[in-house]
């Protein structure tokens, strides 16, 4: 099972018709990105122009739901980070996304997203409020957390703490 894995991958062929992208992840089969899987800033991380998006100059159509077209977002050649969404199964291979998260005991790290979620499992309005209230005063600017149900009731130590575990795991990814 290599579902949650992170990997640095080549894209290999782009099919404007189906707006996917095969991307090498050093599997026997080329992983599946679907264009609704990408997210452009997290191609625009890096400093390196073979992981940066592609300039659109708005030739190209958009797709059925809005986003911009796959050959606006990647290119053959380019290298990007994804994670394995689901794993292969029988003749097809992984399905990846750039939507990148991280899963903690208490927390869920979404380094590319500016977000703050709680789990809906936690129904008391003043520990909502808390717990938001703490990872918002903890958190790096420009990213997102998704608050477990577990972390109901913890200090915000303990909090501080998967925050800091989290953010080092991310900073481990070289982009």
């Amino acid at each position: 099972m290599i579902r949650g894995n992170i990997y640095l991958g080549k894209v290999v062929r782009v099919l404007p018709g189906m707006q996917a992208a095969f991307v090498d992840i050093g599997l026997e089969r080329a992983a599946f990105l679907y264009v609704g899987d990408i997210f452009p800033d997290v191609l625009a991380l890096s400093k390196d122009p073979d992981k940066r998006p592609l300039a659109t100059d708005g030739a190209r159509a958009t797709s059925k739901s809005g986003q911009p077209s796959i050959q606006d977002l990647v290119k053959e050649g380019q290298r990007v980070v994804v994670q394995v969404a689901k794993d292969p199964i029988g003749t097809k291979g992984a399905r990846v996304t750039t939507h990148i998260a991280l899963a903690g005991r208490y927390l869920v790290h979404m380094p590319t997203v500016e977000h703050i979620g709680i789990s809906r499992r936690i129904d008391k309005d003043k520990e909502r409020k808390r717990l938001r209230n703490l990872v918002t005063k903890y958190r790096q600017p420009g990213t997102g957390y998704i608050v477990r149900t577990v972390c109901s009731g913890k200090s915000s130590e303990m909090l501080r703490a998967d925050m800091d575990f989290l953010h080092q795991q991310w900073k481990q990814v070289d982009l």
